[in-house]
Parts: structure tokens; sequence; C-alpha cells
């Protein structure tokens, strides 16, 4: 690694002390008017190509980076203005001259913005894609990593400008319901004419600029004209060696897209690590449903009642064997409607072994401090199927209407076996198995009547099964049970639990505009729930008969209603470079849950206000407040007294008389991004504030780590906290280099309440501190080779306890001899603590060959993943439940090398 970074630092110094000369000046108008956002741009006359451009400040200003002593002709255009050129000659000394454009727009004018790599047209930023590539990139996360302004992390979510991008769209239509990770990780990158980054998106034109969409970023990719009409993709078959068993993959893509319909189809059957859909994944997925009501004041979460089967971390797991397979379309049997949809089957067979450190410092009822260890070795083998089915219809007949109808279906089948070595607590077996479904509908149907008068109505409902069973086979018995028997020689424990979930969410919105800068929005509300819990314990004894524990403390069977109905109000007005949009909402609750034959009702009301501000300093800087006062209310599994099993070693026991807990939030927002200078600048603060918190109410075995816990409200004198703030600077510079660097920091502060053996309780507050460190320098030049630096420092502070991160790493990318692509990456990751009780190094390498001649269809890889052999990952978790820390060794895959094959359609 020494040796690369030398050899790049070389090669860094070489490039800058090359002669060049800069061209600068102003770009106006016949009239003396600044031209903002104008293209300029520099075409060496010897070689014919471009080699500077530069796009206009807010002062009309433009700066060419260029070769001394050459030939160049000085194109500017700008919509609407005739073209212009001027044919230079530099020398070995900077040049300064103005352009001015002249009132007549022509089709030269057209062509010159075309040829630009990056153009603004009013909210649209449009990046040509070939402008960005040196011939290395495979799909559209490798090209969208080049766009000054862009940046994708590893779960494929993409960033522009600091705001998450929302939508991936294709020709216009939607891509899997725009999901960014099945985009951008299976989109070709040869296939991209233009990029096209869609700023202050609203998909419904009814409401643009009744709503505020300044943070709305969706992307629209344009397909070149061969891709059009035609189908297009490839076909990716590979086979090689790992460490004890063959390795393959076979991984077709298939594409077509025409005005009137169009069709992606993806598939991926591989065992060498590659996981197109992770539970993670499957269960964010929102098949394009927005959160219609967080306008509303009031929030009621659905919580998931999943048994923690969540799969390997940063796809990486001891072994992997993956199935995939997808398919999407989009039909317009007219110009007004468009029908569309997908369907997504994913299997993945994974083995996963982590081995754990738990430590926790407590203290006995008398004060005398001790700490506790656990040392645990955790094996896994999951088997999971996961579906997710959608079908959609948009009909938009005029600018005046807008009806959607969607409906989403998500099921999976899930499988966990577990061995648990525990110095504690022994050999520890336990199953876990589930099979979720869910059927999310969504009707809204938006209506313009005329310049003052907008209304639109949104209905969304929810219905969801779930049944998780449990399964723990124990050496010694941690709970005491009611009706358990005792002195078995394993402690077989079974538990059946069934959650049935019907919600509704219905608004209707009223808007008036006052002004043609201001207007009135009513919004009328209502959100139902009808929740179901049943639950049942049983043992198997040595005997082999079932002994059911059907006393109430181990059983549940519960109804809960909750019903939210709200009137609110805001008024949105737009002065100079200042948005305002203060609210105010009226709610009505009513809750009512039946258990242990008897119910328990609530009613009461509530007023909830919310603000937003914003301030353009220009076109493209802002400043953003936002303030919201929100009632936060439990779902069922909460206020279901029975006992739970979370865990093998952590019971729980719900609260039928918990209230709602009640949040603040203020946020503050900058934002500046400069096409002049290529620079961005992001920064963001959040403070939120929690009162009447729904909080834990522990007790935890003082020399064990298993612990009895239920939900309690907990006085407002103790809130719980969290600040929250983050920086990133980036910027692109002389055409073929990128370096960006950012800073975040997070500070959270919680209570729980212990309960002590002799019963007494005390408030345990714990606290955290977090904070992320970052820099990257990239280039990305067309005939010489390229690299990526990243450093990433991380240091975690809880209670003290101090936990330090360095991740640095490398990218090389060439392409040569016109065929052949080259790339590697290079990450390397030391995990230490303050008390120098935990010190580790791991790295990882992979690297690819690749061999495609120009025009060719076929093109031959080699690629090996895991170089260095590294057995496992390092990490670090704080529980503020116990003031614990657990430091876990997580194994992945060995070294693995495959020979693949693709065909280009």
């Amino acid at each position: 690694m020494k040796k690369i970074i030398l050899l790049l630092a070389i090669f860094i110094s070489g490039s800058i002390s090359a002669q060049s000369v800069k061209v600068t000046g102003i770009l106006k108008d016949s009239d003396n008017l600044v031209i903002e956002t104008a293209n300029v741009m520099a075409v060496n006359q010897v070689t014919k190509a471009m080699d500077a451009y530069n796009i206009t400040s807010e002062k009309g200003e433009f700066s060419l980076n260029l070769k001394a002593n050459t030939e160049y002709i000085i194109k500017a255009g700008y919509i609407g203005y005739a073209p212009f050129e001027r044919k230079i000659t530099t020398t070995k000394e900077n040049m300064t001259f103005d352009i001015v454009l002249t009132g007549t727009n022509t089709i030269e004018t057209v062509e010159i913005v075309k040829e630009m790599p990056v153009r603004i047209s009013g909210d649209t930023i449009i990046y040509n894609s070939d402008s960005f590539t040196n011939g290395t990139e495979k799909k559209l996360e490798d090209v969208l990593k080049k766009l000054p302004g862009v940046s994708v992390n590893k779960d494929g979510e993409i960033e522009v400008e600091g705001k998450k991008v929302q939508k991936v769209m294709v020709e216009g239509k939607d891509f899997f319901d725009g999901d960014t990770k099945i985009a951008t990780k299976n989109i070709p990158a040869d296939a991209l004419d233009k990029i096209q980054v869609l700023r202050n998106y609203n998909e419904v034109s009814n409401l643009k600029g009744l709503e505020n969409n300044e943070d709305n970023v969706a992307i629209n990719i344009k397909l070149k004209e061969g891709k059009k009409n035609f189908w297009f993709g490839d076909m990716l078959a590979g086979a090689g060696v790992g460490d004890t068993e063959g390795r393959s993959i076979l991984n077709p893509k298939l594409f077509y897209y025409s005005p009137k319909y169009s069709v992606n189809l993806i598939g991926n059957l591989n065992n060498i690590g590659e996981l197109p859909l992770t539970m993670q994944d499957y269960f964010k997925f929102t098949g394009g449903f927005k959160n219609m009501m967080k306008k509303g004041g009031s929030n009621f979460g659905v919580s998931s009642n999943d048994l923690g089967i969540m799969g390997m971390r940063n796809n990486r797991a001891k072994n992997i064997d993956a199935k995939f397979g997808a398919a999407n379309f989009s039909y317009n049997p007219s110009k007004a409607w468009t029908i569309s949809g997908f369907g997504i089957y994913s299997y993945n067979k994974t083995d996963l072994q982590t081995d754990n450190i738990y430590n926790r410092s407590d203290k006995l009822p008398n004060g005398t401090p001790i700490n506790v260890t656990e040392n645990r070795q955790d094996n896994s083998k999951q088997k999971t199927k996961l579906g997710l089915f959608k079908l959609s219809s948009s009909y938009v007949p005029s600018a005046k209407m807008h009806l959607d109808y969607d409906a989403l279906l998500k099921t999976s089948d899930q499988l966990e076996s577990q061995n648990v070595i525990s110095n504690l607590q022994g050999n520890i077996f336990t199953e876990k198995s589930q099979k979720p479904i869910s059927v999310s509908q969504n009707l809204n149907y938006y209506y313009t009547l005329n310049d003052k008068n907008v209304f639109a109505f949104e209905v969304q409902n929810l219905f969801q099964q779930e049944d998780p069973f449990y399964n723990a086979n124990l050496q010694t018995q941690p709970f005491v049970l009611v009706g358990y028997t005792p002195f078995q020689t394993r402690n077989d424990v079974n538990q059946n639990r069934f959650v049935k979930t019907n919600k509704t969410d219905a608004k209707f919105d009223y808007y008036y505009m006052v002004t043609p800068k201001s207007n009135i929005n009513v919004t009328i509300g209502n959100t139902y729930s009808y929740q179901n819990f049943n639950s049942s314990m049983f043992q198997i004894l040595d005997n082999g008969t079932q002994n059911n524990l059907t006393d109430s403390s181990n059983t549940n069977d519960v109804d809960y209603a909750f019903n939210d109905a709200f009137v609110g109000l805001h008024y949105k007005m737009l002065f100079g470079k200042f948005t305002l949009n203060p609210g105010v909402s009226l709610h009505q609750f009513n809750t009512n849950d039946t258990q242990l034959n008897s119910s328990n009702k609530m009613s009461f009301n509530r007023v909830l206000p919310d603000f937003y501000a914003l301030w353009q300093m220009k076109k493209s800087q802002s400043l953003t407040y936002n303030f919201s006062l929100t009632n936060n209310f439990t779902d069922i599994v909460k206020l279901s007294q029975g006992y739970v099993f979370s865990n093998y070693n952590s019971l729980y026991s719900g609260n039928r008389f918990l209230e709602n807990s009640v949040s603040q939030v203020h946020s503050l927002r900058f934002f500046k991004f400069s096409m002049f200078n290529m620079e961005n600048i992001f920064a963001n603060l959040i403070y939120t504030k929690q009162t009447d918190i729904i909080t834990n109410k522990a007790f935890i075995e003082p020399l064990n780590v298993n612990q009895i816990s239920s939900s309690v409200n907990m006085n407002s004198n103790f809130p719980n906290e969290s600040l929250s703030g983050m920086f990133n600077y980036g910027r692109s510079f002389a055409r073929y280099f990128k370096a960006n660097a950012g800073a975040s920091v997070a500070w959270s502060k919680n209570n729980n309440i212990r309960v002590n053996l002799d019963k007494s309780e005390y408030i345990q507050n714990t606290e955290s501190f977090t904070q992320n460190y970052d820099i990257g320098f990239s280039t990305n030049l067309k005939n010489l080779p390229n690299i990526e630096l990243a450093y990433d420092f991380t240091i975690n502070d809880f209670q003290d306890q101090v936990n330090y991160v360095d991740n640095p790493s490398v990218t090389l990318e060439y392409f040569f001899l016109d065929a052949f692509s080259f790339t590697s990456e290079y990450s390397f990751y030391h995990n230490r603590n303050k008390a120098k009780t935990i010190d580790t190094e791991y790295d990882f390498l992979t690297a690819s060959l690749s061999y495609q001649k120009k025009d060719s269809k076929l093109e031959y890889k080699l690629s090996a993943t895991n170089l260095l052999n590294t057995t496992s990952l390092n990490d670090n978790t704080f529980n503020a439940l116990g003031g614990s820390t657990n430091f876990s060794s997580y194994y992945v895959q060995p070294r693995y090398v495959i020979f693949s094959l693709k065909y280009n359609l």
C-alpha cells in the first residue's frame, strides 16, 4: 500500500506541475447584464478534444485551465442567445477577456449546449455520461461516483448535493419503483447517455409549488440512441475456486425501452458472496409508498415482529448461496394512462459465525461494583425466501387531474438454526421461523379546479400478518415461569406468536392560492388501526410430552384499536428570498385495548404546531429550518402484558397503561452548490428532545446476562435527548480531480429504569458521543491509471468507554491498450479501545482484470475477492440498557478466484 501511495504522490505532483494557464472573464448579454449558468468550453485545435469547460457563476464569471502555447476555439452558449466562438492561442501567461452573447436563438446554440459535460436547465442538472467515464465502468454506480456533487454508498443509496435520491427512472419510467440499489447495481454503464438530476422533484404536477419539495431529488437516465426500441443488456457466467468447493455465478440482465412500454429482467445465481437483496433491503423497501401523514403531527408506528433474522453485515458472511430474480414493466395504453409493476424473488442460504466478548460494568444493591464478562460464539444457518410484487396504475388525462392506485405485496419465509456456546450459560440451541405477509394499497386523487383552488385526496391501507415461532433449548433454566416443570436434562422452551394489523390512513387537502406567492392549506385526516396479538408458550419435557404454560402471565390474547382524527391549517408565503410555512394541527385521539377480560380506554385532545422556513440566499445556496412537535404512540406488542421471549436470555412483558411520548425536533440545514468551480457544501444540525418517554424497566441478573424487562412512561423531568451535526465539503477541479472532506458528530442521552434484587429501582442515565471524520481524493483521467484515496476515522465514546476505528482505503482503475480494464480495491481497518484491552487489525483486497475489444460483444474477466484471505472483521456496539459493550469478530468468506465470460446484446 505504501508503494501505491508513493507512486500516487509522484503522479499527482507531476500532473500539477505540468505547464498550464488560466483563461478567465465575465459572460454578459448585449445589455451588459451577466448571465448565470451559461456554458463555456475550450476545444483543442490539434486534438479536436474539449480540454476544459465551465458553467458561469452568479456573477457571470468563467474560468478555464488550458495548456500553454496551444491553439483553442473558445465556445459559449446559452438558450435564447446566438452562439459565441473565438480562436485564441495561449502563452505561458494567464489570459482575461469577456464574452458578450446576442439575443438570437439558433440550432447551433443548442448543439453547443449539448456538447457540455454538465449543463443546468432550471431545477435540472444534466450530466453527459461519456464525459466522466474512462472505460473501467460496468454499472450505473461506477459512473455516478465520478459526477461532481454525487456520491454512492455501499448500500447503493445515492446522494446529490447532500440530499438522498428518492427515485431512479429510466427514460421517465420508474425502475423497480425507483429503488436506488437495484438501479445502481444493475443498469449497465455503456447504455447511459445523459444523467438528469431532478431537484425540487414532485411527481404530482398539481402540487408543485404548493408543497415544500426542496429536499426531494430524483434521477432520470437517458439512454443512448442504440439502446432505444431494442433489447439490450448482458449475460454473465463464471466459475472458479474457493477454499474447499467450486464457485459459480450466472447473472443475466435484459432491458427494453420504447415510448409505449418497457421491460427489465434481472437474474442472479451465485455462491461467491454477491447478494442482490438483503433482509435489510427487504424491510426498508417501501415500493414507492410515501409517508402521507407526515404533516399531521402524530406518529403511530407499526413495529415489525421479526425475530432478528437479519442476515449478514456489508454483504459478508462465512458462506452465502444466493438466487435472485426480478422483472419490472411499464405500459402506456394511452398517453394519459400508465400501468406498471414489478416482481422480485430472492433466496439466500447463509452461514454465519460470530465470536463475541460482552462486558458490563455494574453494581450490586449494596453498591459494590462488579464486572460481568461473557465470551460467546454464535453459529447460525439461515434460509430466507423473499417476495415483493407490485402493480400500479396512473391516469393523468390533463394538467388538472391526476389519479394513482398502487398495491404492494411483501412475503417471506425465514428459518434460522443457531448454536450458541457461552462461558456463562453453556451450550444453547435455538430455532427461529416466520412467514410474514403484508399488503399495502394506495389511492391518490388530485384535481386542480382553477388557478386558485387545488384538491388532493389520499388513502392508504396496510394489512399485515406475522407468525414468528421461537424455540430455545438451554443447558440452564434462565427464568422462573408459572407452570414450568424444573429439573429437566435440557430446558426446551417454545413460543408461538401471531400479530395481525389493519391500518388505514385517509387525508383530504384543500389548497387556496391567496396570491401567486402564498397559499392556505386545510387538511382533514384520520388514522385508524386495529390489531390482534396472540402468544403462547409450551415446554417439551424429557419424556417428550408437551407442557403448556397456560397461566395468564405467559400468554397474550389482546385486541387494540387506535384512532387519530385531526384538522390541520398551514399558510405558505414567499417574499423575496424567504419562504415561510407555519402550521398547526388539532388532534382527537382514542385508544382501546382489550385483554385479561377487561378494557382500557383513553381519549384526549392535543394541539401540535410545526414550522418550516427557507432562506434561498442564491439560486444554489440555501438555509432551511424545520420544527415539529409530534405525539408518538406505540403499537400492540408493548401494550400486551403477557411475557414474550425477545431472546433465550431476554424476557419481555408489555404495559397496557402506556401513554404516548412527545418529541420536538429542530433541524437546520445549509446547502451550497456551484457549477462554476464544481464546489458543493452541505451541513446540518438536528436536536431532538423526547418527554414522557416510553422507556425500558429491566432487571438484569447481577452475575449473568439474563434480563426481564417491561416498558414504562418516565417523568418528563427525565427526557431523552440527542444532538447531531454533519458537514461535508466536495470539489472537482482541473476537470480530472475530485476531493471531499466531511465530519459528523452525534450525542445522545437515554434514561432507563433498573431493578435491583430487592426490587428497588433507580434511573440509569447513559450518554454516548460518536465522531466520524473522512477525507477522499480521486482522479478521472482518460488514458492514465486512476486512483481513489479515502480515509475514515471514527471515535465512539460510551460512558467513558472509548473505541477508535481507522479505515484507510485505496482504489485503482486502469483502462489500457483499448481493451484491458484493471480494477482493485484495498481497505484496512484498525479497531482499538482507549483502555488498550482491544487492538485488532484486518484488511480486504479485491482485484479484477477484464478484456474486451472495441465493438466486441464478448468480455473475459478474471476476478478475485478477499485476496489476503482475511478470516473475520471486527465491530464494537453499545447498549444503553445495562450500559454494556459488545466486541464481535464476524467471520467472512475466504478467497475466491472467478473466471467469467459476459456477452453483451
